[in-house]
């Protein structure tokens, strides 16, 4: 399912958009839409790393599969 949203981007990239998609022949949406797939995967990766880092730091911890199912009764 597809959902439309109003967005309000810089002009200079709008430009570098408009021209993309005219040099490759794709939708503007549809490089829009795959340019935010590659952020959310890099954002994906700096979530983990700072999970990580905290697990490290001892800022937060891992709790045994078994002790979570035992608690919720599973």
């Amino acid at each position: 399912m597809q959902v439309r949203h109003n967005i309000t981007i810089d002009e200079d990239v709008s430009k570098e958009l408009e021209s993309v998609a005219a040099e490759l022949g794709e939708k503007k949406s549809a490089i829009i839409e795959k340019a935010l797939e590659t952020y959310f995967d890099l954002l994906d990766l700096k979530v983990a790393k700072k999970r990580l880092a905290d697990l490290e730091k001892g800022r937060d911890r891992v709790h045994d599969s078994e002790d979570v199912w035992k608690k919720l009764g599973i």
